[in-house]
């Protein structure tokens, strides 16, 4: 057996090492410089209760990016110098995000043992390689991203840290084998356990969905279907249950093999990013020759995120996570005895409120990111909770879940179709949605990305619109003169949450200005790039008059952008003429 000796490293604190909503996202060269991704850990281990360190049992995983394979080595050395007594790691070191939830709430070691935390590295839906982005995040023993209080305190001690701890005699483990390492050091043993990365995740999905009826359905052969990975961790994830446990052809899978740049592409599923998918579903620029599948879903690079679509059709994140709402007790197993309420981030449209209202459920809106549901999860308040950035999930964990929402979609469709799969023609994706807003109405949405805004910049156009706020009177005289076709401002103010389980507040939290007509428009600065500024727009309005909900989404909201725009003044504050992103 391998005796380990611990290493006393001194060093000096880096700026900017304050995580975010998600954690701490960088440049690989900016955590590549020596010591960075030292001091953030040793910083996390010094900001967690003794007896979620010493002896205790940590993840350590991710989507796979480019610095990964580097990074996890790092943490198991100083993991074992800082007194925990094991480490997992998904076999070369693969596990979604959604995933390590799973694996903190539901695996138990062969010696009994289970997780109080993780270590989670990945920046999501940001791309990778040598010069694109890398992150850490860590995770609770709920499976849920770290609270404020930790978060703070992990940035409080990177800005004085002096010193690491480092087993650097301590072997590289080969993270490509499944095995159980064990080593001796000052406190006693220390075990590296690599284990299956999607066994776990499997389980929890088939407890969660009926298998047996989606299977069913993509045998059916009037039901194709696509499923895009976009060269990210969901591929493992992918092949495993929609080809081995649901019998998928295998040439039902696009970009499935997880690869350190994601291909060189943009692992953010999104009309934009998800191109080869958007061109197989029939939405691409230029029509193919082929038929389109009925159904197709894209996951970003650590799979917590998802896009659903339909034969020609773009299902909004807004509209899938009220429809799952809308169908869940009748359409997925595990929902059977009913929700226990129902949740959205601010942002996202209010298509969820109008479900909710109907079906009598709990409804709550929160700021952005998922710590927020996470309360409400853990209080059994919520059953079911997305947001507008393609994230939908439920209470089984404690992150949002990809895989999770494209079977949710696949058991609407199985459970819609039950009786029919003799029939001529099948319900799609498209009659769900048309359905739903002959019921429930339509929120026409669209949002606007202006990615890598000057810092500067972005907080003085936020500035702007805040101080616009003081006259609402003079608000809609400036809208007036935009467009006299759009409804006057009721009210507008900046998004304040009251944590109804913890009675913590979250300022500042987008501004936002509510129109008499149910329209709204949201501003908000994103936390989760890595330079710059990403100032995003959010532009809804409501339709309940079952004959206008099928108008042209753009056209719909034309008039609304054109205000958002000017009133903003985001050309003259950002210089820019038009967005990165549209979603």
């Amino acid at each position: 057996m391998v005796v380990f000796a611990v290493t006393r490293r001194e060093t000096v604190p880096f700026e900017g090492q304050k995580p975010g909503t998600s954690g701490l996202r960088k440049k690989v060269t900016v955590f590549k410089q020596p010591n960075y991704l030292h001091n953030f850990v040793q910083s996390t281990f010094n900001a967690l209760p003794t007896d979620k360190v010493k002896g205790a049992t940590l993840v350590v995983s991710g989507d796979g990016r480019y610095f990964s394979k580097d990074a996890v080595q790092i943490i198991i050395k100083m993991a074992a110098a800082n007194g925990v007594r094991r480490v997992w790691v998904g076999q070369n070191s693969l596990l979604s995000t959604p995933a390590v939830s799973a694996v903190i709430r539901e695996r138990v070691g062969a010696d009994g043992s289970k997780a109080t935390g993780a270590f989670i590295l990945t920046a999501s839906h940001n791309p990778g390689g040598p010069h694109e982005d890398f992150g850490i995040k860590y995770n609770m023993e709920n499976g849920g991203p770290a609270p404020e209080a930790i978060t703070d305190k992990i940035y409080a001690n990177t800005k004085t840290l002096k010193e690491y701890f480092i087993a650097e005699d301590l072997p590289d483990i080969d993270i490509s084998v499944l095995s159980v390492s064990t080593f001796s050091g000052p406190e006693g043993p220390f075990d590296v356990d690599v284990f299956d990365s999607t066994t776990d995740y499997v389980k929890l999905m088939k407890s969660i969905f009926d298998f047996r009826s989606i299977q069913k359905l993509l045998s059916c052969p009037k039901f194709s279907f696509c499923y895009d990975a976009l060269h990210g961790v969901a591929g493992i994830y992918a092949k495993r249950i929609f080809v081995e446990e649901l019998g998928a052809n295998e040439s039902s899978l696009l970009n499935c093999t997880p690869k350190e740049d994601f291909g060189g592409g943009h692992p953010d599923p999104n009309l934009t990013y998800a191109k080869e998918l958007v061109a197989r579903m029939g939405l691409g620029k230029s029509s193919s020759q082929f038929e389109p599948p009925e159904f197709g879903a894209a996951a970003d690079g650590d799979a917590d995120r998802n896009m659903i679509l339909g034969k020609r059709f773009f299902v909004t994140p807004s509209d899938s996570v009220a429809i799952i709402a809308a169908n869940a007790v009748e359409a997925i197993p595990y929902f059977a005895s009913g929700l226990k309420g129902v949740a959205r981030s601010m942002p996202t449209s209010a298509a969820l409120d109008v479900v909710a209202k109907n079906l009598g459920l709990k409804f709550f809106e929160v700021p952005t990111g998922w710590k927020f549901f996470g309360n409400l999860m853990d209080a059994g308040l919520c059953s079911v909770c997305g947001e507008e950035s393609f994230g939908t999930g439920s209470d089984h964990i404690r992150e949002k879940d990809g895989i999770w929402a494209v079977l949710a979609w696949l058991s609407i469709l199985a459970f819609k179709n039950k009786d029919k799969l003799n029939d001529d023609k099948l319900v799609t994706v498209e009659d769900i949605v048309r359905k739903h807003w002959a019921t429930y109405g339509r929120h026409y949405y669209t949002r606007y990305d202006y990615e890598n805004v000057d810092a500067g910049a972005a907080k003085e156009l936020m500035a702007h619109l805040v101080n616009l706020q003081s006259s609402l009177s003079e608000v809609n005289r400036i809208i007036k003169e935009i467009r006299s076709d759009v409804s006057d401002v009721a009210q507008a103010d900046e998004f304040e949450y009251k944590d109804p389980v913890d009675g913590s507040v979250s300022k500042h939290q987008g501004i936002r200005y509510l129109f008499v007509d149910g329209s709204r428009l949201v501003f908000r600065l994103s936390g989760t790039g890595s330079e710059g500024a990403t100032i995003r727009v959010y532009i809804e309005q409501y339709e309940n008059d079952a004959t206008k909900t099928g108008r042209d989404s753009q056209e719909a909201l034309a008039p609304l952008v054109e205000v958002a725009i000017k009133l903003s003044k985001m050309k003259e504050f950002t210089g820019r003429s038009a967005p990165t992103v549209i979603t």
